[in-house]
């Protein structure tokens, strides 16, 4: 067993931090990022069937309410004429949905669902990632890429649970499942702020937002 390792988010160094059941995660003294051992990472088979099993239906009631935050933002700062990407949008793109049927152009790419790289060869004035960067294996690679598409002053909105020292992560139902291997701190954020050249960072009950 490894003892240390290098982060995928920071490049720091990260220690053990839990072992639960057969999995290890690692904490990072750089960024705080815990991240899931490597060896214990989901292969793309399991991880597309794991996502299948999610009941993403566009028309539930409750899922749009889920989402309606980040509707609401993009509604809140951009118009029509502006162009916006669902970056991971899964089996259920209801965040698409609810911006296209307001007349709001909006692409959709996603690595096993809407696998159009051509997506991801021009800028966008705003990019969601809902529940997606917890499931980022190499978050460096993917912010990276995140805010090369983003136009000046470009919004990219984030959904996802942070980690916290108050949080027993023992008992944390987050981490269970299998397919999301990194849980960011507020630190991490600062970090990816700071690391990408975002010109603002703001982390709501909701959201997290990078303006570039």
């Amino acid at each position: 067993m490894m003892m240390s390792l290098e982060c995928t988010l920071c490049d720091g160094e990260a220690f053990i931090f839990k072992r639960i059941k057969e999995r290890v995660y690692y904490a990072c003294s750089g960024c705080g990022a815990v991240l899931l051992d490597p060896r214990y990472h989901p292969s793309p088979d399991d991880e597309r069937k794991r996502y299948l099993e999610h009941n993403n239906d566009i028309h539930d009631i409750r899922y749009q309410k889920f989402v309606d935050p980040l509707v609401a933002e993009v509604k809140q700062n951009y118009s029509k004429d502006n162009k916006g990407l669902d970056f991971g949008a899964g089996t259920g793109p209801v965040i698409t949905m609810l911006l296209r049927d307001s007349g709001y152009n909006v692409e959709l790419y996603d690595p096993f669902f809407w696998n159009n790289t051509e997506r991801l060869k021009y800028p966008y004035d705003y990019i969601v990632c809902c529940e997606v960067i917890e499931h980022f294996k190499n978050p460096a690679d993917e912010f990276k890429l995140l805010r090369s598409l983003l136009n000046k002053n470009g919004m990219l909105l984030c959904k996802t649970s942070l980690y916290n020292e108050d949080i027993d992560f023992d008992r944390w139902r987050y981490k269970d499942d299998l397919t999301h291997v990194i849980f960011y701190t507020k630190d991490s954020l600062i970090q990816i702020k700071g690391r990408y050249n975002f010109s603002s960072l703001a982390i709501g009950e909701h959201f997290i937002k990078f303006t570039a």
